[in-house]
């Protein structure tokens, strides 16, 4: 792995060309040779790539119309992106589209067609936190339970676990997996700490980073947001 300082033209660079990867930490910007992944092609890869052929072809399908894919691009439009140079940038329609509903299909529930009118994404929970146990191998979550998508049907959580890493380890940038979600529930909300089984298996020790998001009942789904990491206890 190199430093890098860019000048001449170049203030900022990220992402991957001719087999050199170009990011940026606490210590400045840096290029290091790209590794192409080994593909798989497990079971959840399989299920993820299904997800996304069926959201792509409902956008071209009924019920969708122009008004409705049209509904999708005002939404878009509304809403500020940071892309990997923290520049603000806007999606399309179809990708609000595609990450609205990927993000609902993955945490158990059903696509919506309509775009959102509520023109905005969902706040994080500052309230959430994560551990976990290596006798159980179940992740605890809090959060706060006076949230929206708590109080609400068809409101949901979606918790992703990280890679279990060396307690030496100061830094995490993935690979996280999904762990499960947590369903609102108008009637009786769900209360925390709520416990899901943790994808990848706890060991004692072991130092684990934990994100989340929030979806809304009309699709709208927040940035995700961290949890500080935490040792897996016995």
């Amino acid at each position: 792995m190199a430093l890098v300082k860019y000048g001449g033209g170049i203030i900022q660079m990220s992402g991957s060309i001719g087999g050199n990867t170009f990011a940026r930490n606490r210590f400045g910007n840096y290029m290091r040779s790209r590794t192409k992944p080994v593909n798989p092609n497990s079971s959840r890869q399989m299920a993820a790539k299904t997800i996304i052929m069926f959201l792509a072809e409902q956008w071209r399908e009924s019920p969708m119309t122009d008004t409705i894919r049209t509904a999708w691009q005002t939404y878009a439009d509304s809403v500020d992106w940071l892309n990997k140079l923290g520049e603000t940038v806007k999606l399309t329609g179809f990708n609000m589209f595609m990450r609205a509903n990927s993000s609902l299909l993955h945490a158990g529930g059903v696509i919506v067609t309509a775009a959102p009118t509520d023109l905005g994404l969902p706040p994080g929970d500052p309230l959430f936190a994560v551990t976990g146990s290596a006798a159980s191998q179940e992740l605890s979550i809090v959060f706060d339970p006076l949230f929206d998508w708590n109080m609400i049907d068809l409101g949901w959580m979606l918790v992703d676990m990280g890679l279990p890493q060396s307690p030496s380890r100061n830094f995490f940038g993935g690979p996280y997996r999904v762990a499960g979600s947590i369903e609102g529930d108008t009637a009786t909300p769900p209360t925390s700490p709520q416990v899901l089984t943790a994808p990848f298996t706890l060991v004692e020790g072991q130092k684990v980073w934990c994100r989340a998001s929030i979806i809304e009942a009309d699709g709208r789904v927040s940035t995700k947001f961290g949890a500080a990491p935490f040792a897996v206890s016995a």
